[in-house]
């Protein structure tokens, strides 16, 4: 039971430290909106949730091989801003800023939500379990 309610967290935590560096991003690109050539940047996001959690592509557990007895074992250190790409540019602008604040907006009231219902999703869990424990 214990593992079942510590891999569930994990998951949650993840999404949570996830989306919280995607709002540093998207706040970044909002503040930066009149900065001279400025990129725009995102994360992507599924991917680094996979990666975060040590899946690959479909959910399969990323292989490592070590050829060598020297090579570094199978624990990555695992860094967000890997998965960070500068956003496509969707409409020049005249001072090569690639910031739309309308796209920025939007990027951040989702994130914004997704980031509460990852909290919603941790509440509940931890209260059924405290009902659970109590016996109610």
């Amino acid at each position: 039971m214990k593992n079942l309610l510590e891999r569930d967290l994990q998951v949650h935590q993840t999404a949570l430290n996830l989306q919280a560096y995607r709002q540093q991003l998207l706040a970044s690109n909002i503040a930066n909106s009149d900065t001279p050539h400025y990129k725009a940047r995102d994360i992507l996001f599924r991917d680094a949730l996979d990666a975060a959690l040590g899946r690959g592509q479909w959910g399969q557990p990323l292989p490592l091989m070590k050829t060598h007895a020297r090579h570094l074992g199978d624990k990555v250190e695992f860094s967000p801003g890997t998965f960070t790409r500068y956003r496509m540019e969707w409409q020049s602008a005249v001072d090569g800023n690639t910031v739309d604040m309308d796209m920025e907006r939007a990027a951040f009231a989702e994130n914004t939500v997704h980031y509460e219902a990852s909290v919603t999703f941790i509440n509940g869990l931890l209260r059924s379990m405290q009902t659970a424990i109590v016996g109610q």
